[in-house]
């Protein structure tokens, strides 16, 4: 339509002065000039333009394009045009400061009836431009709130922030409404569809050679393992050595870890479900706490390890040894030094390399416990042989068969409990058994936070974490038999750990909780004790996190001087 009105190349080279009469300046001082702001010499330049666009602007009755503005033009000449833009004919420049008019004309940051949505000073304070895109999708926002709210009194407008203040921090509260809600109806979906894809709900018992069995549960057997190739080898039975040495079978790239769901025994095809559950929902919220899970299969014939109907669950081989395999050694923590910080630590006596490693250990611990209750999950098994150690020297979080979600009252029952009494806090139960049966879940979520601020269920798990730390530190809790024994006098102590130290006969080595002033002694007594009203009287993940134990950082820097001054 320009083209048929005006030659723009034309135009340009033939008045080039006049359109850009100063340089670089700013588009604004270029385009929107007051009246009198050039010297005299433009004057005769800018008649002569006018007059130029004047004749370019006749119609002429042969062009169709020309004749459509026109029609629109509803017969306005160049005089009319020239009238309408604010032009001075002597001059060729703008009558009066348009400027404000025009951007606010199109700015997101002025309501409709001309307010301001977002004061100036705010965007000065801020050193924000008006045309950032944040700012106009802020301002946009604002402006249609405005309009909607736009019959409403000063106090209504208020009362009805409020709300959506209040409805905003109760969504986002733990254990987290709104992200739950997410992830059930977005992320599961979108998972399922991508491991759909890439064949990962579609596992088969031929995809996988078992290896030695690691470990056994109440419910199911845990195995090393291996993702038969792809290239047509041939997998042979395995059994004796050839188990116990898959892991260095260089025809098997792809290490796993198996975990068997016992058949025929009651309550665990139901917790294997709920493991399976779990897994991905804890893939999803919280990756870093816990092992890659890989799927489920169910096997179709009974052959070796497997029995036809029997549900398996997969994991990528992270480490086959747990926590608790390292406990057992006598050779800890020293034995976990090289995988916590590289190598091993110089210039340190054994006591304080030992209670760097432990220190190591209750940080990787304690943040996955933060970030899992986050998600308004409680593992309510935690316990050294729940803890796998990887390669690189990662804590993380396995076996979700006995977690709930209280989010939805996911694998919630109140009075019953699957749980190992060695690390069971003394309330048993992640809630009071009065509590009732959960509602149906879209219920369930809505009450969620307020049943988590009433009760605080991830509490269960820090008791749990107190009893690792123990172990841990103290030499004689490493067996189970002093386990027991301690656990027996703690109960006789009201589960007051400063008078079980004052009454033990065992004279147990607490050296590594006494350093650094009894730090680590403080955050046990703060994780093993009684679970007070209202949840009060023991430390939440985000607490302990904060407590000097862990503020002193001493684990971290080691683990960054070891890569310069250590010795193998």
């Amino acid at each position: 339509m320009a083209a048929s009105l005006l030659t723009p190349a034309t135009l340009a080279n033939k008045y080039s002065t006049l359109l850009h009469p100063f340089g670089a300046k700013s588009h604004a001082q270029r385009l929107i000039i007051r009246c009198g702001a050039t010297g005299g010499g433009a004057d005769d330049g800018w008649a002569a333009i006018l007059d130029e666009l004047k004749s370019a602007l006749q119609v002429d009755p042969s062009d169709p394009v020309a004749s459509d503005v026109a029609s629109v033009g509803a017969g306005a000449t160049p005089d009319d045009l020239v009238t309408a833009l604010q032009l001075d004919p002597s001059t060729g420049l703008v009558v009066g400061d348009t400027t404000n008019a025009a951007a606010g004309a199109s700015s997101p940051l002025v309501s409709s009836g001309g307010t301001a949505v977002i004061p100036d000073e705010l965007l000065s304070a801020l050193h924000l431009d008006a045309y950032n895109p944040a700012v106009r999708a802020a301002g946009g926002a604002l402006s249609r709130l405005n309009e909607l709210t736009a019959g409403l009194s000063d106090s209504q407008r208020w009362a009805l922030f409020g709300f959506l203040a209040v409805t905003w921090l109760y969504l986002t509260a733990r254990p987290g409404v709104l992200s739950g809600a997410v992830d059930a109806y977005v992320l599961a979906p979108l998972q399922l569809a991508l491991d759909s894809a890439l064949g990962r709900r579609s596992l088969k018992m031929s995809d996988f050679v078992v290896g030695e069995r690691i470990g056994e549960g109440s419910f199911g057997v845990v195995y090393a393992g291996a993702v038969v190739p792809r290239n047509g080898a041939v997998v042979e039975e395995r059994s004796g050595r050839a188990r116990t040495s898959l892991q260095l079978d260089d025809r098997y790239k792809e290490k796993v870890i198996l975990k068997k769901i016992k058949v025929g025994t009651v309550g665990a095809k139901e917790c294997g479900d709920y493991e399976e559950w779990f897994n991905y929902r804890v893939a999803r919220a919280a990756p870093e706490s816990c092992a890659e899970f890989l799927g489920t299969f169910v096997a179709d014939k009974t052959k070796s390890e497997f029995v036809k109907g029997g549900k398996w669950l997969v994991w990528k081989f992270e480490g086959d040894r747990t926590l608790a395999n390292y406990l057992s050694d006598r050779g800890f923590p020293s034995n976990l030094e090289p995988l916590m910080f590289g190598r091993a630590l110089r210039g340190l006596g054994t006591l304080e390399r030992g209670a760097l490693v432990v220190k190591q250990v209750m940080r990787q611990l304690v943040t996955s416990l933060k970030r899992i209750h986050g998600t308004g999950i409680v593992h309510r098994d935690i316990k050294p042989s729940n803890l796998v150690v990887t390669r690189r020297g990662q804590v993380k979080l396995i076996d979700f068969g006995a977690a709930t979600d209280l989010r939805i009252g996911k694998n919630y029952v109140p009075d019953r409990t699957l749980l190992d009494p060695d690390y069971c806090p003394p309330e048993l139960y992640v809630l009071p058994e009065e509590t009732p049966q959960p509602p149906p879940e879209p219920i369930a979520a809505i009450l969620s936070p307020i049943l988590w601020q009433l009760n605080n269920p991830d509490l269960f798990d820090m008791y749990s974490a107190g009893i690792v730390l123990m172990q841990m530190a103290i030499p004689t809790l490493r067996t189970a038999s002093g386990l027991k024994n301690f656990n027996a006098e703690l109960r006789s102590a009201g589960y007051d750990l400063n008078k079980w130290r004052q009454t033990t006969r065992r004279r147990p080595d607490l050296q590594i909780l006494d350093l650094d002033s009894g730090r680590g002694w403080d955050l046990a007594t703060k994780l093993i004790s009684q679970r007070g009203a209202n949840g009060g009287g023991r430390l939440s993940a985000a607490a302990a996190l904060r407590h000097p134990y862990f503020l002193l950082g001493g684990d971290q820097a080691a683990a960054v001087l070891s890569k310069l001054s250590l010795s193998k």
